[in-house]
């Protein structure tokens, strides 16, 4: 990578954020969202979830969410195309009960930094060819998987049991065979999750590869 200059600084900068689920990486991201002065875009993976209506949900439940094929990553990919030629684009979103995308879709506008976070996000050929800085964030086993299990309880409506089976079936072994092995492509590592200083780091990555000032971090 080489800083940009001149016009080149016009054109958005794409940063990756991936690390196993419950990592800290959605709060790093988001935290770049409130620090860098309303210039970053933030796109979650997990929303290109593929929509798989002719299924039934106890169908759709079996869905191995882990692996790669579960994610419309192509359609992210032509997003980001767009987003990089200064053309806002529909996100989807997905509703995580359901297991199915809803009727709603979020307008992301362009903006001189765009942030894609997500478990996967470095371990798919065609959508990490688009990053410009990619940040792998990793945390502890047993923290994520804490985390994981606070998190589908809440707010995706989930079970102890179904979390911890789904957990031993796909998550665990999906990271081993996909998540881990795509931290060698990071160009920084976070070890232990979100902190203040991990943000600090990723936005000087921000700032250098931009080659201009984005404004005093608030």
């Amino acid at each position: 990578m080489t800083a940009r200059t001149g016009s080149e600084s016009d054109v958005p900068l794409i940063v990756g954020i991936a690390g196993g689920s419950g990592s800290g990486k959605t709060t790093i991201a988001s935290s770049l969202v409130d620090q860098m002065n309303g210039g970053v875009a933030l796109v979650q993976h997990d929303a290109y979830y593929r929509h798989t209506p002719q299924l039934s949900f106890e169908d759709r439940s079996k869905v191995n969410y882990d692996h790669p094929s579960s994610l419309e990553t192509e359609l992210l990919v032509a997003h980001l195309v767009s987003l990089r030629s200064g053309e806002p684009v529909d996100k989807p979103s997905y509703d995580f009960a359901r297991h199915l995308r809803s009727d709603e879709v979020v307008t992301i506008a362009p903006a001189p930094v765009i942030v894609v976070e997500g478990i996967l996000v470095l371990a798919e050929p065609g959508l990490r060819a688009e990053l410009d800085v990619k940040v792998f964030v990793d945390t502890d086993a047993d923290i994520r998987l804490a985390r994981r299990l606070e998190r589908d309880i809440e707010e995706r409506g989930r079970t102890v049991t179904s979390v911890i089976a789904q957990y031993f079936a796909s998550v665990r072994p999906m990271h081993l065979e996909f998540v881990e092995p795509s931290k060698g492509y990071a160009d920084v590592v976070i070890d232990d999750g979100f902190t203040p200083e991990a943000v600090d780091v990723v936005i000087e990555m921000i700032r250098s590869q931009r080659g201009r000032d984005l404004g005093p971090v608030v």
